[in-house]
């Protein structure tokens, strides 16, 4: 078994788990240019990857490569060294100089600097795209994601996204544009900074959630929320290893009897304890794709609303 197989099949990648937790003081991050091709919408598009957490093509610089879309990224960045080999292919473009710290769920600090970027993905193309320069690791490579591109809070406040996890597919749309008809269950959920957070119940305890489609695992913790809920309490823990920003991490990996969240209660599932990083913006706990699995979600952070086509309350057992 290979290291990239091992990683998808124990379930703990979860794409840039959390994705990358920015700290940025008095930039100015103005918002790309949007067009789309017809309409006001992308046509539906293809998982790139085998992981639930929506990976599309995008065309950048003459070239297709693979971005992530992640609700969990306050910001979107480009992989330094793939930057450095199509920086020939952008031409002119200058870097805005201020320096700009990035903090993963690994809690190591890394400094970049950034670019506006033009690409485009199937139906749908973007001006003057901000993305921060950093060091992706793992989530670039081959090995790993072979995602060199992410595409953060700061796209998806623009537009609706919806995901289709049971065709594995999914579509960007103008926020204006979105139908809300009987097939959506909306689900309670709010806004912190850019980010939507939603209630979850792990054994009895209440905690919120940032809701990650970088993140494939059901529900992931920081070691301060898992003693919160009660948890962390003696009882056998495994361990497995997460794609996160510049590298990876090794997580412990407890099973929790009874968790609760979007209408769904899920039993004996397993979730990452990621460590304390004592950094302000990183999140206590990510809600993934998988606790979407077997359903659709829309997503709207500019407006706040999330929605799921699940109408009943359903027990899974992983």
């Amino acid at each position: 078994m290979n290291r990239r197989s091992l990683l998808i099949r124990t379930g703990v990648v979860a794409g840039a788990l959390g994705g990358g937790w920015w700290l940025k003081e008095n930039v100015l991050w103005s918002a790309p240019g949007l067009a789309f091709s017809g309409g006001t919408t992308t046509p539906w598009i293809d998982f790139a990857a085998r992981v639930l957490s929506p990976t599309i093509p995008v065309r950048i610089a003459g070239q297709t490569v693979n971005a992530l879309i992640d609700s969990g990224a306050q910001y979107s960045v480009i992989d330094r060294g793939f930057h450095t080999a199509i920086e020939a292919e952008l031409g002119p473009r200058p870097l805005f100089d201020i320096p700009l710290v990035a903090y993963g769920v690994g809690g190591q600090p890394q400094m970049g600097k950034g670019v506006r970027l033009d690409m485009a993905v199937d139906g749908l193309s973007l001006s003057g795209l901000r993305c921060a320069i950093l060091d992706l690791g793992p989530l670039a490579d081959e090995e790993g994601l072979s995602a060199p591109l992410i595409l953060g809070q700061d796209l998806l406040k623009l537009l609706a996204l919806e995901v289709d996890l049971v065709e594995r597919r999914m579509r960007l749309m103008d926020r204006q544009a979105v139908v809300h008809d009987a097939r959506w269950s909306r689900v309670a959920v709010r806004r912190r900074g850019t980010a939507l957070v939603t209630p979850v119940e792990v054994e009895g305890h209440t905690l919120d959630a940032v809701v990650d489609t970088g993140a494939s695992s059901i529900l992931s913790l920081s070691q301060p929320a898992a003693e919160a809920a009660g948890i962390l309490d003696g009882r056998p823990a495994g361990t497995g290893e997460s794609l996160v920003l510049g590298g990876q991490i090794t997580a412990d990996i407890l099973t929790v009897a009874r968790l609760r969240a979007v209408g769904r209660t899920f039993r004996e599932v397993d979730v990452p304890v990621y460590g304390a990083v004592g950094m302000p913006g990183i999140p206590a706990a990510l809600l993934g794709m998988a606790a979407f699995r077997d359903q659709g979600l829309l997503l709207d952070i500019g407006g706040g609303t999330l929605y799921r086509t699940a109408q009943l309350d359903l027990t899974v057992v992983q």
